[in-house]
């Protein structure tokens, strides 16, 4: 029904191991975080009754719902992004549309291949779900709100990194772009939620059921509720598959229009025809300077030339437009929203005399999702500058050359924050109006500024690190963009669950070890597996465990502690993954043996 590319891939699934291995991580760590919970309940309170039973279970429904949810938003789009852009990249594209495929075979059977996987992850996490029930606090009904508003969420972000995956050339355009408008998405509902608070209306609906249509997190927010609003929970079920099928209409009518690219166009004769005589002329000019003397080979004009630095891949970043100029769009777009959080700050918060859990929690709200942002963005450039350059071929001339692996690795770090110097400052630009707010103080600015520039850096030597150690250009983005997304929503969760089961911060790190040892493993397959080394193995064993204490300080107000912990462990990871990278690539150039000193 959904045309043969679909097919294939349901085919060919079930006999590679990934299918197995994802549901099966996931229901596992499903189950962790449950257990986590429990230990933590029980190590910090007396449960005394079966009140209380109903009470943990309602708690962590409420925290594994939008696990599950941010989880599934992000994998439904970068898989479905990266698919199409792995055909474009290594231009497969061009052979499926010479087939007999239609349209709608094309994009909705490349859409549900890609969501597959996703959506058999989410039907084997919906036991769990379910034996969260038997808990008390939570029914069958709310498990199934739940369940259908996930599910019309992946339909709808799948569909969204499918279309900008079709309409987009460059994978770099289409990560930062799908990464901005579920931004926007997210932001437009809290925006419309705001209004509740002036008691108006719009349209006739009340801005808590419109916010609540229209946001996936405000949909699961009211789904999650006992007694969920209908009006609202069917009407962001519409709203969802509506801009999944307007997505999907839209992609379908332009594929062939979008694709090839551009260098088949309407005009291409015209274009052809113009080269042709350019071509000619040049070749006239060339003959008439054969017939004179040998002096008027040399260049007579006065023209200045292009000077190219020492370090040509660094030149290459910075002064060309090496990721096209629709890089302009995504700055663009990333402004807007710059605005816009920096407009809710100055509207949504007050100075706060006393610091205290609340006051950290309610400025770090609006400014982390936009510093998470940003990341994401500096990761996705960075990988894809290495990725590129292998589906295009260009790495091995770049072998070929005296080209060191300095050169080579320094400069794609430094260009890509050169490329991405606005998410580098902006973040910082809003930590200084906190600052004048006198919502920070001096000594936080300097941590967070000092603190934010690491993980910069960190999240850039990841995406090249990724991109060299994966010979596979969709390897390569998922496990860079999975390593960063992953860190943050454990970041997420861990505070959730503190905050949720509140008691000795200091005390929780026996409920936590396995999750931190499920996140050392995870580090270690994602960062070692391909160049396996002692400082990797370390890094990854260090990050959780200092990530664990990073989030009990900040809970805490020891801004200090966790300025030292970022700025050492992620330095020190920085390192770990910078010298396999030079000494995989010297290796890759012949210049050293395997096993050699590198």
């Amino acid at each position: 029904m959904l045309g043969p590319v679909f097919y294939r891939e349901a085919a060919t699934s079930p006999r590679r191991p990934p299918l197995y291995i994802y549901r099966t991580v996931y229901v596992v760590a499903l189950i962790v975080l449950m257990c986590t919970a429990w230990l933590i309940l029980t190590g910090t309170q007396i449960i005394r009754d079966v009140g209380d039973m109903a009470r943990f279970g309602a708690v962590l429904f409420q925290i594994l719902a939008p696990l599950q949810l941010a989880l599934i938003i992000f994998l439904s789009a970068l898989v479905a992004a990266s698919n199409v852009s792995q055909e474009k990249d290594r231009r497969t594209l061009i052979l499926l549309l010479m087939t007999r495929l239609s349209n709608s075979e094309l994009v909705v059977g490349k859409l549900m291949a890609s969501l597959l996987n996703v959506l058999v992850m989410l039907v084997a996490g919906l036991p769990v779900f379910l034996a969260v029930t038997l808990f008390g606090g939570v029914s069958y009904g709310q498990v199934a709100r739940v369940f259908l508003a996930t599910l019309a969420t992946a339909l709808a972000s799948g569909s969204l990194g499918c279309l900008l995956a079709f309409w987009r050339e460059k994978t770099f355009q289409t990560l930062a772009l799908t990464a901005l408008t579920l931004l926007c998405w997210l932001a437009v509902g809290e925006a419309v939620r705001v209004a509740a608070a002036e008691d108006a209306t719009i349209a006739g609906v009340s801005p808590v059921v419109l916010a609540a249509m229209i946001s996936p997190y405000r949909g699961l927010e009211n789904a999650l509720s006992p007694v969920a609003s209908m009006p609202g929970f069917y009407g962001y079920l519409l709203f969802a598959f509506g801009v999944a099928a307007v997505l999907n209409t839209v992609a379908v009518l332009r594929v062939r229009i979008w694709n090839p690219s551009r260098e088949v166009r309407p005009g291409q004769h015209q274009d052809e025809a113009a080269a042709e005589q350019a071509a000619r002329q040049a070749f006239d000019e060339i003959s008439a300077m054969q017939q004179g003397h040998i002096d008027s080979h040399v260049d007579t004009s006065h023209s200045k030339s292009r000077t190219v630095w020492d370090n040509p891949i660094l030149w290459r970043e910075v002064c060309t437009w090496a990721y096209g100029r629709k890089v302009l769009v995504i700055r663009a777009v990333y402004l807007l929203l710059f605005a816009a959080t920096a407009y809710a700050l100055h509207q949504g918060l007050a100075p706060v005399a006393a610091e205290g859990l609340a006051s950290r929690l309610a400025s770090s709200g609006l400014v982390a999702p936009f510093c998470v942002l940003s990341l994401v963005i500096i990761n996705a450039l960075a990988v894809t500058s290495v990725t590129n350059e292998r589906d295009g071929q260009a790495l091995d001339l770049l072998l070929a050359t005296d080209l060191s692996p300095k050169e080579f690795v320094y400069g794609k770090m430094f260009g890509v924050l050169w490329v991405t110097k606005e998410m580098v400052l902006l973040p910082l630009a809003l930590f200084g109006y906190l600052f004048w707010r006198g919502d920070l103080g001096a000594e936080p600015l300097v941590f967070l500024a000092i603190g934010l520039l690491v993980l910069d850096v960190f999240v850039a030597m990841l995406g090249i690190h990724c991109g060299m150690g994966y010979a596979n250009s969709r390897n390569a983005i998922g496990v860079s963009l999975g390593t960063v997304f992953f860190l943050f929503l454990g970041v997420v969760t861990c505070m959730l669950m503190m905050i949720s089961f509140s008691g000795s911060f200091k005390s929780q790190l026996a409920p936590f070890l396995a999750f931190i040892l499920g996140g050392w493993a995870g580090l270690f397959v994602s960062l070692g597996v391909r160049n396996q080394s002692s400082a990797i193995g370390w890094a990854s064993l260090l990050l959780p465990f200092a990530t664990f204490q990073a989030i009990t300080s900040f809970l805490l107000g020891e801004s200090l502690s966790v300025f030292l912990i970022i700025v050492g462990v992620y330095g020190f990871t920085i390192a770990a993954m910078l010298m396999p990278a030079i000494g995989e690539f010297d290796i890759a150039m012949g210049r050293t043996q395997q096993g050699g000193d590198a």
